[in-house]
């Protein structure tokens, strides 16, 4: 249950911020952006931060979704899951997989049905989400896997960033639609 209310589904002001969450949404308010609107410096600057993560990066769609259903599962942010496990099953998430995403959470799970870049995208989450940040092996293995400095940079961006997400998420109370 939300801790604070949301504002209201047909807000229209400040306009420009509105307008601007809309037309990334496809027209309409999640509950989060309800909520980020208490404050629309806020609401703008995440729009346009979490709209570049989601859209813009060069790394793996399939590896960014695995990480933040990850994230969601580690931090109890249902809100997350819900929206991103259909992103993980569109950019290529098989039953299999997705029936393993929640044993992710012990370092001990099989993953066994992942192959050697997602095994790493999966300790590096892990890691990061518990420990704030990851060890040398897990950093190595990552480095190997996604050779290029460019995707390293942006998968641990979109862990840092939707560990941001959950706990805001969470904290406030943000409900699935």
């Amino acid at each position: 249950m939300a801790r604070i209310p949301y504002q209201p589904a047909d807000i229209s002001e400040p306009a420009s911020v509105v307008d601007a969450i809309r037309d990334r949404r496809g027209g309409g308010l999640f509950n989060l952006d309800r909520m980020l609107l208490h404050s629309p410096p806020f609401a703008a600057g995440w729009n346009t931060f979490l709209g570049n993560v989601r859209k813009e990066l060069d790394v793996s769609p399939k590896l960014c979704e695995l990480a933040i259903c990850l994230v969601a599962i580690i931090n109890r942010a249902d809100y997350e899951y819900t929206h991103h496990l259909p992103g993980f099953i569109a950019a290529g998430g098989n039953d299999e997989q997705v029936a393993a995403l929640p044993a992710l959470v012990n370092g001990d799970a099989d993953t066994s049905m992942f192959d050697t870049s997602e095994r790493a995208v999966i300790a590096l989450t892990r890691e990061m989400s518990i420990n704030a940040a990851a060890s040398d092996e897990t950093f190595a293995a990552i480095k190997e896997v996604l050779p290029k400095p460019q995707h390293v940079v942006e998968i641990v961006g979109v862990i840092a960033a939707y560990n941001m997400v959950s706990r805001f998420l969470v904290t406030l109370g943000v409900e699935p639609e």
